[in-house]
């Protein structure tokens, strides 16, 4: 079964338009070659797919610029990472060959392939890519709660099979995908971190914390924790920094991109067993951040979250046309506003704060508080 992902394909159309070369960037089994593939198909253009990962493709692009030069139309270049000495070769082919497209997909973030990109710069345009939203699949939210965005994992056909993917998929990554990017960790010791990471989703990061458990220095647990962040594990969600004389909070939390990774780490293998979780509330917090990041299109360095160490916070903080906007995350069926709410909006001068929750209605709290269904987020959000 093949889910047409149809907000993606309108994005990646805007980028090609403007771009000679699209990178689509996102974890391994997101669905970034059958995204591309879903593009050509409707396109009907000449297209020529090349994947780094088979040694006959490999062979082929041995001399790169003798075997692309003379393609026409659409170049798919699959796994980029593994070959970041292409990007000069395809800075001069795009100079030269105004025909040509190409459309790279890789399993590492931006700062990860940035020194091979570089020498696109002004050629190039970045979209990250991640698994199954409420917008794919948005009449089964607790589904995608459960097992996570990943296609695979998604369309299983049982919990038990999707679970059983999911653990594979981690015991993949850590062996083969990070030292194929040239990450030489023994696999059992960021297994270890990963899962001590968990204790963290929705938390702030306390490294030196970490690190004493860890048995290793705080340095080291940024390491870890960059390589997670990189490969599109882990968003560590920046504090948002303004001037006032208020303490405010200078560390980064830590989310789960996917929530059927966080539980499969948590062995939470199916929805009943989640639901007798004590980790429930943080894992539906996590799963609701990310819908709502992902449906605003806000990248890492547009989102944030707000905290003072007089105890206001909020959960997620950005700039939409020239004002600030707030998102509260509540696991109830009829959130109330707090004083929390109420210092957040008033300090921070909010245009208008969004309380997400799980139930179905959405209905004002105060003037500019709203409590909103994230079901309904895509239609109500700057009215």
């Amino acid at each position: 079964m093949e889910i047409l992902r149809k907000k993606e394909l309108q994005a990646l159309r805007s980028k090609i338009k403007n771009f000679p070369v699209v990178a689509i960037l996102g974890p391994r089994q997101c669905g970034k070659t059958t995204l591309a593939r879903q593009y050509v198909r409707q396109e009907r253009k000449e297209t020529h797919f090349f994947d780094l990962e088979d040694p006959e493709h490999l062979s082929r692009l041995k001399n790169p610029k003798l075997a692309l030069e003379n393609l026409k139309g659409t170049i798919v270049i699959d796994e980029i990472q593994r070959y970041p000495n292409l990007f000069p070769i395809l800075r001069v082919l795009v100079d030269r060959f105004h025909s040509q497209k190409y459309l790279i997909l890789g399993s590492a973030s931006r700062n990860l392939i940035s020194q091979g990109s570089e020498t696109l710069a002004g050629r190039i345009g970045f979209m990250e890519l991640g698994g199954f939203t409420l917008e794919t699949t948005p009449e089964e939210q607790k589904k995608l709660w459960v097992r996570g965005g990943f296609p695979r994992s998604f369309l299983a056909s049982s919990e038990k099979k999707s679970y059983e993917w999911r653990r594979e998929f981690i015991t993949t990554f850590l062996e083969r995908d990070l030292p194929n990017l040239g990450i030489q960790i023994p696999s059992a010791t960021l297994r270890k971190f990963w899962m001590m990471l968990s204790h963290y989703h929705g938390q702030l990061l306390n490294a030196s914390e970490l690190g004493r458990s860890f048995g290793v220095a705080d340095t080291t647990i940024k390491r870890y924790l960059d390589i997670l962040t990189g490969t599109f594990m882990i968003r560590s969600l920046q504090p948002w920094y303004y001037n006032t004389k208020k303490r405010l909070v200078k560390t980064p939390k830590i989310y789960f991109r996917d929530s059927g990774i966080f539980h499969a780490l948590l062995t939470i293998p199916e929805e009943r067993e989640l639901s007798l979780h004590p980790k429930l509330g943080s894992s539906w917090e996590g799963f609701a951040l990310e819908q709502v990041i992902r449906r605003l299109n806000l990248r890492e360095e547009e989102s944030f979250f707000w905290a003072i160490h007089a105890g206001g916070e909020l959960d997620l903080l950005f700039q939409k046309k020239g004002k600030l906007w707030g998102a509260e995350i509540k696991y109830k069926e009829a959130p109330v506003v707090t004083p929390s709410m109420q210092l957040a909006q008033k300090e921070l001068s909010l245009e208008h704060l969004w309380v997400v929750h799980p139930g179905q209605e959405t209905y004002p709290l105060e003037r500019k508080i709203t409590a909103i269904s994230l079901r309904e987020l895509s239609s109500s959000f700057f009215r």
